[in-house]
Protein backbone atom coordinates (compact mmCIF):
# COMPACT_ATOMS: atom_id res chain seq x y z
CA UNK A 1 0.00 0.00 0.00
CA UNK A 2 1.51 3.24 -1.18
CA UNK A 3 1.65 6.18 1.52
CA UNK A 4 -0.35 9.13 -0.09
CA UNK A 5 1.63 12.18 -1.01
CA UNK A 6 1.40 15.09 1.51
CA UNK A 7 0.39 18.46 0.56
CA UNK A 8 2.12 21.57 0.76
CA UNK A 9 -1.43 22.74 2.81
CA UNK A 10 -3.32 20.79 4.83
CA UNK A 11 -6.35 23.40 4.29
CA UNK A 12 -7.02 22.77 0.79
CA UNK A 13 -8.27 25.70 -1.12
CA UNK A 14 -11.54 25.87 -2.75
CA UNK A 15 -10.52 27.34 -6.01
CA UNK A 16 -6.90 26.24 -7.40
CA UNK A 17 -4.48 29.52 -7.25
CA UNK A 18 -3.89 30.98 -10.75
CA UNK A 19 -0.71 30.90 -12.48
CA UNK A 20 -0.94 33.97 -14.72
CA UNK A 21 -0.72 36.92 -12.04
CA UNK A 22 -1.80 40.01 -12.80
CA UNK A 23 0.21 42.95 -11.80
CA UNK A 24 1.10 46.70 -12.87
CA UNK A 25 4.92 47.51 -13.41
CA UNK A 26 5.71 50.89 -11.59
CA UNK A 27 6.08 53.38 -14.92
CA UNK A 28 9.20 54.70 -12.44
CA UNK A 29 11.30 51.69 -12.72
CA UNK A 30 14.53 51.37 -14.09
CA UNK A 31 14.32 48.85 -16.93
CA UNK A 32 10.45 50.58 -17.69
CA UNK A 33 12.42 54.33 -18.21
CA UNK A 34 15.10 52.60 -19.94
CA UNK A 35 12.37 51.02 -22.77
CA UNK A 36 10.56 54.57 -22.85
CA UNK A 37 13.49 56.42 -23.40
CA UNK A 38 15.11 54.41 -26.30
CA UNK A 39 14.62 54.97 -30.07
CA UNK A 40 14.00 51.48 -30.50
CA UNK A 41 13.39 51.98 -34.36
CA UNK A 42 16.82 53.24 -34.50
CA UNK A 43 18.40 50.62 -32.63
CA UNK A 44 16.94 47.90 -34.63
CA UNK A 45 17.49 49.59 -38.13
CA UNK A 46 21.47 50.08 -36.40
CA UNK A 47 21.41 46.21 -35.39
CA UNK A 48 19.70 45.29 -38.78
CA UNK A 49 22.52 46.91 -40.34
CA UNK A 50 24.88 44.92 -38.64
CA UNK A 51 23.48 41.94 -38.83
CA UNK A 52 23.40 42.25 -42.57
CA UNK A 53 27.16 43.19 -43.04
CA UNK A 54 28.06 40.19 -41.15
CA UNK A 55 25.91 37.23 -42.98
CA UNK A 56 26.14 35.79 -45.90
CA UNK A 57 21.97 35.12 -46.70
CA UNK A 58 18.99 35.61 -45.07
CA UNK A 59 17.63 32.11 -45.44
CA UNK A 60 15.88 30.91 -42.34
CA UNK A 61 13.62 32.58 -39.99
CA UNK A 62 13.39 36.39 -39.34
CA UNK A 63 15.18 37.02 -35.71
CA UNK A 64 13.03 38.97 -33.24
CA UNK A 65 15.52 41.57 -33.30
CA UNK A 66 13.17 43.97 -30.85
CA UNK A 67 13.55 41.57 -28.10
CA UNK A 68 16.55 40.18 -28.50
CA UNK A 69 17.89 44.00 -28.57
CA UNK A 70 16.16 44.16 -25.16
CA UNK A 71 18.16 41.15 -23.94
CA UNK A 72 21.59 42.86 -25.17
CA UNK A 73 20.10 45.95 -22.87
CA UNK A 74 18.94 43.95 -19.77
CA UNK A 75 22.44 41.75 -19.49
CA UNK A 76 24.16 45.20 -19.37
CA UNK A 77 22.47 46.30 -17.01
CA UNK A 78 22.10 43.11 -14.57
CA UNK A 79 25.38 41.19 -14.71
CA UNK A 80 23.90 37.25 -15.25
CA UNK A 81 24.49 33.80 -16.89
CA UNK A 82 22.87 33.42 -20.59
CA UNK A 83 20.61 30.62 -18.50
CA UNK A 84 19.34 33.69 -15.69
CA UNK A 85 18.47 35.91 -18.66
CA UNK A 86 16.54 33.83 -19.98
CA UNK A 87 14.84 33.11 -17.07
CA UNK A 88 14.66 36.66 -16.08
CA UNK A 89 12.98 37.87 -19.77
CA UNK A 90 10.49 34.46 -19.17
CA UNK A 91 9.24 35.32 -15.62
CA UNK A 92 10.14 38.96 -14.56
CA UNK A 93 7.81 41.54 -15.77
CA UNK A 94 9.97 44.60 -15.98
CA UNK A 95 12.38 42.38 -18.13
CA UNK A 96 9.46 41.36 -20.22
CA UNK A 97 8.24 44.96 -20.70
CA UNK A 98 12.42 46.05 -22.05
CA UNK A 99 11.92 43.19 -24.66
CA UNK A 100 8.65 44.34 -25.57
CA UNK A 101 7.13 40.64 -24.84
CA UNK A 102 4.45 41.47 -22.52
CA UNK A 103 2.05 40.75 -24.81
CA UNK A 104 3.36 37.36 -26.23
CA UNK A 105 4.15 34.27 -23.86
CA UNK A 106 7.59 33.65 -26.26
CA UNK A 107 10.79 34.07 -24.70
CA UNK A 108 14.78 33.95 -26.37
CA UNK A 109 16.03 30.63 -25.15
CA UNK A 110 20.00 30.93 -23.93
CA UNK A 111 21.19 30.19 -27.02
CA UNK A 112 19.55 32.22 -29.40
CA UNK A 113 20.70 35.57 -27.18
CA UNK A 114 24.50 34.15 -26.79
CA UNK A 115 24.06 33.72 -30.67
CA UNK A 116 22.90 37.16 -31.55
CA UNK A 117 25.90 38.37 -29.34
CA UNK A 118 28.26 36.56 -30.99
CA UNK A 119 26.71 37.83 -34.33
CA UNK A 120 26.91 41.88 -32.86
CA UNK A 121 30.17 41.28 -31.99
CA UNK A 122 32.60 43.45 -30.37
CA UNK A 123 31.83 46.32 -32.61
CA UNK A 124 28.45 46.07 -32.81
CA UNK A 125 27.81 46.92 -29.32
CA UNK A 126 30.18 49.29 -29.11
CA UNK A 127 28.00 51.02 -31.86
CA UNK A 128 25.08 50.60 -30.08
CA UNK A 129 26.82 52.15 -26.55
CA UNK A 130 28.06 55.40 -29.27
CA UNK A 131 24.07 55.81 -30.14
CA UNK A 132 23.17 56.27 -25.99
CA UNK A 133 26.42 58.40 -25.55
CA UNK A 134 24.93 60.49 -28.64
CA UNK A 135 21.68 60.48 -26.84
CA UNK A 136 23.15 61.93 -23.74
CA UNK A 137 25.07 65.21 -25.43
CA UNK A 138 21.17 65.39 -26.87
CA UNK A 139 20.02 65.75 -23.57
CA UNK A 140 22.46 67.79 -22.04
CA UNK A 141 23.84 65.44 -20.00
CA UNK A 142 27.12 65.14 -21.61
CA UNK A 143 30.21 67.77 -22.78
CA UNK A 144 31.78 66.70 -25.83
CA UNK A 145 33.54 69.73 -25.74
CA UNK A 146 35.57 68.70 -22.62
CA UNK A 147 37.42 65.33 -22.89
CA UNK A 148 39.63 62.87 -21.09
CA UNK A 149 40.97 59.43 -21.79
CA UNK A 150 43.20 57.08 -20.64
CA UNK A 151 44.38 53.15 -21.15
CA UNK A 152 43.15 50.10 -18.85
CA UNK A 153 43.41 46.30 -18.69
CA UNK A 154 40.67 43.77 -19.11
CA UNK A 155 42.09 41.01 -17.07
CA UNK A 156 41.04 37.26 -17.91
CA UNK A 157 39.03 34.97 -15.84
CA UNK A 158 42.96 32.66 -16.59
CA UNK A 159 45.26 31.02 -13.66
CA UNK A 160 48.49 32.58 -13.19
CA UNK A 161 50.78 31.43 -15.95
CA UNK A 162 53.86 29.53 -15.34
CA UNK A 163 55.27 27.41 -17.17
CA UNK A 164 54.88 23.86 -15.24
CA UNK A 165 51.13 24.75 -15.19
CA UNK A 166 50.76 25.49 -18.84
CA UNK A 167 52.83 22.03 -19.39
CA UNK A 168 50.33 20.19 -17.36
CA UNK A 169 47.31 21.87 -18.38
CA UNK A 170 48.44 21.38 -22.21
CA UNK A 171 48.91 17.02 -21.23
CA UNK A 172 45.64 16.93 -19.57
CA UNK A 173 43.33 19.08 -22.29
CA UNK A 174 44.96 17.52 -24.99
CA UNK A 175 43.85 13.74 -23.44
CA UNK A 176 40.45 14.73 -22.64
CA UNK A 177 39.65 15.93 -26.92
CA UNK A 178 41.22 12.84 -27.74
CA UNK A 179 39.37 10.43 -26.14
CA UNK A 180 36.08 12.45 -27.02
CA UNK A 181 37.21 12.85 -30.49
CA UNK A 182 36.80 8.71 -30.28
CA UNK A 183 38.19 6.21 -32.90
CA UNK A 184 39.87 8.34 -35.04
CA UNK A 185 42.48 9.42 -32.36
CA UNK A 186 41.75 6.64 -30.66
CA UNK A 187 45.82 4.42 -31.59
CA UNK A 188 47.33 8.22 -30.56
CA UNK A 189 45.57 7.81 -26.92
CA UNK A 190 46.62 3.89 -26.38
CA UNK A 191 50.08 4.67 -27.80
CA UNK A 192 50.61 8.38 -25.89
CA UNK A 193 49.31 6.62 -22.38
CA UNK A 194 52.89 5.88 -20.93
CA UNK A 195 53.83 9.41 -21.72
CA UNK A 196 50.32 10.61 -20.27
CA UNK A 197 51.08 8.97 -17.27
CA UNK A 198 55.21 9.75 -16.97
CA UNK A 199 53.50 13.66 -17.46
CA UNK A 200 51.01 12.89 -14.23
CA UNK A 201 54.42 11.69 -12.01
CA UNK A 202 56.85 14.53 -13.48
CA UNK A 203 53.78 17.15 -12.09
CA UNK A 204 52.94 15.08 -8.77
CA UNK A 205 56.94 15.48 -8.29
CA UNK A 206 56.77 19.11 -8.95
CA UNK A 207 54.08 20.20 -6.54
CA UNK A 208 55.19 18.08 -3.90
CA UNK A 209 59.14 18.72 -3.63
CA UNK A 210 59.14 21.73 -6.05
CA UNK A 211 59.54 24.34 -3.44
CA UNK A 212 61.64 22.48 -1.02
CA UNK A 213 64.77 22.35 -3.81
CA UNK A 214 66.97 24.87 -5.11
CA UNK A 215 66.35 26.92 -7.99
CA UNK A 216 68.22 24.37 -10.70
CA UNK A 217 66.65 21.23 -9.42
CA UNK A 218 63.07 23.28 -10.37
CA UNK A 219 64.44 23.98 -13.53
CA UNK A 220 65.65 20.60 -14.17
CA UNK A 221 61.96 19.13 -13.25
CA UNK A 222 60.62 21.84 -15.92
CA UNK A 223 62.86 20.93 -18.21
CA UNK A 224 62.42 16.85 -17.94
CA UNK A 225 58.47 17.96 -18.41
CA UNK A 226 59.24 19.84 -21.47
CA UNK A 227 60.76 16.44 -22.83
CA UNK A 228 57.55 14.95 -22.02
CA UNK A 229 55.72 17.69 -23.57
CA UNK A 230 57.88 17.71 -26.69
CA UNK A 231 57.41 13.67 -26.97
CA UNK A 232 53.15 14.10 -27.16
CA UNK A 233 53.22 17.06 -29.62
CA UNK A 234 55.17 14.64 -31.86
CA UNK A 235 53.20 11.76 -31.25
CA UNK A 236 50.07 13.94 -31.74
CA UNK A 237 50.75 15.34 -35.03
CA UNK A 238 51.92 12.46 -36.78
CA UNK A 239 47.74 11.25 -35.29
CA UNK A 240 46.30 14.18 -37.26
CA UNK A 241 48.77 13.38 -39.89
CA UNK A 242 46.93 9.27 -40.20
CA UNK A 243 43.88 10.83 -39.50
CA UNK A 244 43.68 13.67 -41.78
CA UNK A 245 40.86 11.41 -43.70
CA UNK A 246 38.59 10.64 -41.02
CA UNK A 247 38.32 13.78 -39.72
CA UNK A 248 35.86 14.49 -42.89
CA UNK A 249 33.67 11.90 -41.13
CA UNK A 250 33.34 13.37 -37.28
CA UNK A 251 30.17 15.22 -36.74
CA UNK A 252 28.56 17.08 -33.37
CA UNK A 253 30.86 16.99 -30.15
CA UNK A 254 33.14 14.80 -32.05
CA UNK A 255 34.20 17.58 -34.56
CA UNK A 256 34.48 20.08 -31.70
CA UNK A 257 37.01 17.79 -29.91
CA UNK A 258 38.74 17.59 -33.09
CA UNK A 259 39.26 21.22 -33.40
CA UNK A 260 40.36 21.78 -29.46
CA UNK A 261 43.02 19.39 -30.07
CA UNK A 262 44.34 20.80 -33.19
CA UNK A 263 44.14 24.50 -31.52
CA UNK A 264 46.09 23.32 -28.42
CA UNK A 265 48.75 21.33 -30.87
CA UNK A 266 49.48 24.59 -32.63
CA UNK A 267 49.65 26.87 -29.42
CA UNK A 268 51.89 24.46 -27.89
CA UNK A 269 54.14 24.41 -31.08
CA UNK A 270 54.77 28.24 -30.37
CA UNK A 271 54.70 28.11 -26.31
CA UNK A 272 57.14 24.86 -25.92
CA UNK A 273 59.97 26.86 -27.94
CA UNK A 274 58.77 29.82 -25.14
CA UNK A 275 58.78 27.56 -21.83
CA UNK A 276 62.57 26.54 -23.10
CA UNK A 277 64.09 29.55 -24.07
CA UNK A 278 63.26 30.56 -20.74
CA UNK A 279 64.45 27.57 -18.82
CA UNK A 280 67.66 27.98 -20.63
CA UNK A 281 68.10 32.18 -20.04
CA UNK A 282 66.34 33.17 -17.44
CA UNK A 283 64.57 35.72 -19.83
CA UNK A 284 60.14 35.51 -21.04
CA UNK A 285 60.30 35.43 -24.71
CA UNK A 286 58.84 37.86 -26.65
CA UNK A 287 54.82 37.77 -27.40
CA UNK A 288 54.55 35.33 -24.63
CA UNK A 289 51.12 33.09 -24.93
CA UNK A 290 50.35 33.14 -21.02
CA UNK A 291 46.98 30.69 -21.61
CA UNK A 292 46.25 27.78 -22.98
CA UNK A 293 42.26 28.49 -23.98
CA UNK A 294 43.03 32.44 -24.69
CA UNK A 295 46.54 32.20 -26.70
CA UNK A 296 45.43 35.90 -27.56
CA UNK A 297 45.76 37.43 -24.26
CA UNK A 298 49.10 38.71 -23.06
CA UNK A 299 50.94 40.32 -20.30
CA UNK A 300 50.48 44.09 -19.64
CA UNK A 301 53.16 45.64 -16.91
CA UNK A 302 51.00 48.03 -14.90
CA UNK A 303 53.36 48.78 -12.20
CA UNK A 304 51.09 48.98 -9.56
CA UNK A 305 50.99 47.81 -5.93
CA UNK A 306 50.14 44.50 -5.08
CA UNK A 307 49.59 43.76 -9.21
CA UNK A 308 52.52 44.78 -11.03
CA UNK A 309 51.10 42.52 -14.31
CA UNK A 310 47.85 41.58 -15.63
CA UNK A 311 46.97 39.16 -17.85
CA UNK A 312 44.38 39.88 -20.32
CA UNK A 313 43.45 42.68 -23.28
CA UNK A 314 44.28 46.56 -23.41
CA UNK A 315 41.63 49.21 -23.51
CA UNK A 316 41.72 52.94 -24.29
CA UNK A 317 38.49 54.75 -22.47
CA UNK A 318 37.40 58.02 -23.41
CA UNK A 319 35.59 60.20 -20.94
CA UNK A 320 32.97 63.46 -21.71
CA UNK A 321 32.42 65.61 -19.27
CA UNK A 322 29.59 64.32 -17.55
CA UNK A 323 30.54 61.04 -16.99
CA UNK A 324 29.94 58.96 -19.95
CA UNK A 325 32.82 56.63 -21.14
CA UNK A 326 33.83 55.12 -25.28
CA UNK A 327 35.85 52.28 -25.23
CA UNK A 328 38.01 51.26 -27.22
CA UNK A 329 40.19 47.81 -27.84
CA UNK A 330 43.19 46.88 -28.98
CA UNK A 331 43.50 44.54 -31.59
CA UNK A 332 47.34 43.72 -29.85
CA UNK A 333 49.35 45.01 -27.13
CA UNK A 334 51.70 48.11 -28.71
CA UNK A 335 48.25 49.17 -30.37
CA UNK A 336 47.41 51.36 -27.57
CA UNK A 337 50.05 52.59 -25.15
CA UNK A 338 49.64 55.52 -24.00
CA UNK A 339 51.87 57.34 -26.24
CA UNK A 340 49.40 56.13 -29.19
CA UNK A 341 46.22 56.51 -27.54
CA UNK A 342 46.73 60.00 -26.15
CA UNK A 343 46.04 60.87 -30.13
CA UNK A 344 44.11 58.32 -30.84
CA UNK A 345 41.54 59.54 -28.85
CA UNK A 346 40.94 62.45 -30.13
CA UNK A 347 40.44 61.54 -33.83
CA UNK A 348 37.69 58.55 -32.95
CA UNK A 349 36.07 61.90 -31.04
CA UNK A 350 36.03 63.66 -34.05
CA UNK A 351 35.45 60.59 -36.40
CA UNK A 352 32.46 60.65 -33.59
CA UNK A 353 31.04 64.02 -33.13
CA UNK A 354 32.70 65.71 -36.15
CA UNK A 355 34.97 68.23 -34.61
CA UNK A 356 37.59 68.12 -31.82
CA UNK A 357 36.90 69.00 -28.13
CA UNK A 358 38.10 72.39 -27.07
CA UNK A 359 40.07 70.44 -23.71
CA UNK A 360 41.26 67.26 -23.27
CA UNK A 361 43.51 65.62 -21.08
CA UNK A 362 45.71 63.11 -20.81
CA UNK A 363 48.56 61.77 -17.80
CA UNK A 364 52.23 62.39 -18.00
CA UNK A 365 52.11 58.70 -20.09
CA UNK A 366 51.04 60.51 -23.07
CA UNK A 367 52.86 63.44 -23.17
CA UNK A 368 55.09 64.16 -25.82
CA UNK A 369 56.40 67.49 -27.82
CA UNK A 370 54.91 65.56 -31.11
CA UNK A 371 51.97 64.69 -29.48
CA UNK A 372 51.34 68.20 -27.97
CA UNK A 373 51.94 69.15 -31.43
CA UNK A 374 49.54 66.81 -33.37
CA UNK A 375 46.56 67.96 -30.83
CA UNK A 376 46.74 71.56 -31.19
CA UNK A 377 46.79 70.70 -35.16
CA UNK A 378 43.88 68.36 -34.89
CA UNK A 379 41.67 71.62 -33.14
CA UNK A 380 42.20 71.37 -29.97
CA UNK A 381 42.43 74.63 -27.66
CA UNK A 382 43.23 73.33 -24.43
CA UNK A 383 45.83 70.45 -24.33
CA UNK A 384 46.04 69.51 -20.64
CA UNK A 385 48.77 66.58 -21.42
CA UNK A 386 50.30 66.26 -17.98
CA UNK A 387 54.18 67.45 -18.67
CA UNK A 388 57.47 64.93 -17.77
CA UNK A 389 60.50 66.15 -16.42
CA UNK A 390 60.80 69.83 -16.10
CA UNK A 391 58.53 70.64 -19.31
CA UNK A 392 55.77 73.06 -18.79
CA UNK A 393 52.10 72.71 -19.12
CA UNK A 394 50.24 73.92 -21.53
CA UNK A 395 47.27 75.43 -19.79
CA UNK A 396 47.12 77.26 -16.70
CA UNK A 397 44.90 78.79 -13.58
CA UNK A 398 41.23 77.35 -13.72
CA UNK A 399 41.58 75.83 -17.22
CA UNK A 400 44.39 73.80 -15.92
CA UNK A 401 42.41 72.97 -12.50
CA UNK A 402 39.46 71.86 -14.50
CA UNK A 403 41.70 69.56 -17.03
CA UNK A 404 42.97 67.83 -13.62
CA UNK A 405 39.76 67.38 -12.15
CA UNK A 406 38.22 65.61 -15.26
CA UNK A 407 41.31 63.56 -15.33
CA UNK A 408 41.33 62.34 -12.42
CA UNK A 409 37.57 61.09 -12.35
CA UNK A 410 38.37 58.77 -15.27
CA UNK A 411 39.41 56.89 -13.22
CA UNK A 412 36.41 56.80 -11.41
CA UNK A 413 34.49 55.71 -14.30
CA UNK A 414 37.08 53.13 -15.31
CA UNK A 415 36.96 50.99 -11.48
CA UNK A 416 32.69 51.40 -11.96
CA UNK A 417 32.65 49.33 -14.90
CA UNK A 418 35.06 46.56 -13.00
CA UNK A 419 32.41 45.82 -10.40
CA UNK A 420 30.60 43.39 -9.79
CA UNK A 421 27.67 44.87 -11.20
CA UNK A 422 28.74 45.11 -14.65
CA UNK A 423 31.84 42.82 -14.59
CA UNK A 424 34.04 44.54 -17.24
CA UNK A 425 37.39 42.31 -15.68
CA UNK A 426 37.43 38.94 -15.86
CA UNK A 427 34.10 38.46 -17.53
CA UNK A 428 32.91 34.34 -18.26
CA UNK A 429 34.12 34.11 -21.56
CA UNK A 430 36.29 31.53 -23.81
CA UNK A 431 37.34 33.60 -26.14
CA UNK A 432 39.30 36.63 -26.82
CA UNK A 433 36.28 37.85 -29.26
CA UNK A 434 33.58 36.87 -26.19
CA UNK A 435 35.93 39.23 -23.99
CA UNK A 436 35.30 42.62 -26.42
CA UNK A 437 31.47 41.71 -26.24
CA UNK A 438 31.59 42.11 -22.62
CA UNK A 439 34.19 44.62 -22.61
CA UNK A 440 31.76 46.75 -24.39
CA UNK A 441 28.89 45.05 -22.87
CA UNK A 442 29.60 46.59 -19.50
CA UNK A 443 30.71 50.01 -20.92
CA UNK A 444 26.66 49.95 -22.49
CA UNK A 445 25.07 48.95 -18.98
CA UNK A 446 27.22 51.85 -16.98
CA UNK A 447 25.57 54.17 -19.57
CA UNK A 448 22.14 53.36 -19.75
CA UNK A 449 22.15 53.63 -16.51
CA UNK A 450 23.95 57.52 -16.17
CA UNK A 451 21.65 58.58 -19.15
CA UNK A 452 18.38 57.02 -16.84
CA UNK A 453 19.73 58.59 -13.63
CA UNK A 454 20.50 61.58 -15.42
CA UNK A 455 16.76 62.15 -16.87
CA UNK A 456 15.21 61.54 -13.91
CA UNK A 457 17.15 64.00 -12.01
CA UNK A 458 16.02 66.76 -14.72
CA UNK A 459 12.14 65.72 -14.42
CA UNK A 460 12.74 65.07 -10.62
CA UNK A 461 11.54 61.52 -10.73
CA UNK A 462 12.24 59.05 -8.23
CA UNK A 463 13.41 55.51 -9.67
CA UNK A 464 12.48 52.35 -8.01
CA UNK A 465 13.96 48.72 -8.81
Amino acid sequence: MTARRRQANRQAELFSRSKQPVIAIDPNHRLVQVTDELDWTELQELVQSIRMSKLKSEAGRPPQLRALTGALVFRSLRRMTYRDTEDQIRHYAPARYLCALTESEWTPDANTIQDFEQLLGENGVKRINEYVVKRAVAEKLADPQVVVADTTAQEAAIPYPNEMRLMATFVSAVAIACKRVGGALKGFVERAGRVFKNAKRKLREFRLFGKSRTKAARLRMMAQMATVVGEVQKKLGQAFVHASRQKLRLARHRKVAWTQAAKLHRTMQTLLPQIRYWIRTGWVAANKIVSLQLPEVYAIVRGKVGKAVEFGLNWGITRLRGGFLLATLAKDKRELVDSKFAVRAVKDHIQLFGKAPKAYAYDRGGWSRGNVAELKKLGVAEVGLAPRGQAKWEVSGTTKDKLVSERAQVEAGIGTIKCGKYGFTRPAAKSVDTMGVSGQRAVLGFNLTKLVRGLAEQRGTVLVG
